[in-house]
């Protein structure tokens, strides 16, 4: 179900859907009223929503899609402009999977929509992991790597920075890996979001040379913000929750070998 206050819109990410994710049934929604009237009809696999509706907003829409009967778990994704604002500032509720932000272009859509609906492993992929629980790290590596995944797992930022340190100038562009995982609170002297700072600045990767998810368990709104301001592309929320974690992972992996995109226009 696409819903979207725009017909050019919800036609754009229809017709990206029905070329990218075979055998795609698109069902768009022009209001609240539309999303009421096709969920008394029967259950749907996957929602994407505007941030802004005519009668609403896309939070709405996700509580409306939760209330039905058999959409509890149903990803459901806010595509907006203006996604990665509303994340800083946490406006999103609990009810909204996931976001997508339309600077992103078409091509990533259908790759972000193809990790909800059919998840495919890239082999390969090599992810440095640092978390200094071991439990935790055993858990999460087995997740990654039931993907296919490399994963080396450090314990700390500065055993992270290390290895980062090694692969600095190299003439093929490796940078040593591609994703970084890591946890906000590290034993050592430097935390995840030290970690994070000193890639986005001494390093000078940008999102796509090196993608960052930050796996943390602290819900204070201004910390989790501070985190995406700072140039973590996304954030894992623990306990940490396999399918969203892969989903996340893998988008970020396919996003990393787009080519820059022509973004949705508003």
């Amino acid at each position: 179900m696409v819903v979207d206050g725009s017909r050019m819109v919800r036609k754009l990410i229809g017709d990206t859907l029905k070329r990218d994710v075979p055998n795609a049934e698109v069902i768009g929604c022009a209001n609240l009223a539309e999303v009421r009237a096709v969920l008394a009809k029967g259950a749907v696999d996957l929602v994407t929503t505007a941030l802004l509706l005519p009668d609403g907003d896309g939070m709405a829409v996700a509580r409306v899609v939760r209330e039905a009967g058999g959409q509890a778990y149903v990803p459901i994704i806010v595509v907006s402009g203006n996604a990665q604002e509303a994340l800083e500032t946490r406006t999103f509720t609990e009810d909204v999977t996931d976001y997508f932000d339309k600077s992103l272009g078409h091509g990533a859509l259908a790759t972000f929509i193809r990790g909800y609906v059919q998840p495919a492993p890239i082999e390969g992929a090599r992810v440095l992991y640092v978390e200094d629980s071991r439990v935790v790290a055993t858990a999460t590596k087995r997740m990654l790597e039931r993907q296919a995944m490399q994963v080396l797992h450090v314990i700390s930022a500065e055993d992270a920075l290390e290895h980062l340190h090694k692969y600095i100038g190299r003439s093929d562009g490796d940078v040593g890996c591609d994703l970084l995982l890591t946890d906000v609170y590290l034993k050592g002297v430097l935390s995840g979001h030290d970690l994070l700072s000193q890639v986005r600045g001494a390093f000078g990767y940008g999102k796509r040379r090196l993608p960052v998810l930050v796996m943390t368990g602290d819900d204070n709104r201004d910390n989790q913000a501070s985190l995406l301001r700072e140039g973590a592309n996304d954030l894992v929320l623990k306990p940490i929750e396999e399918r969203l974690l892969v989903t996340k992972a893998l988008f970020q992996l396919r996003l990393a070998k787009l080519p820059e995109p022509g973004s949705f226009n508003r």
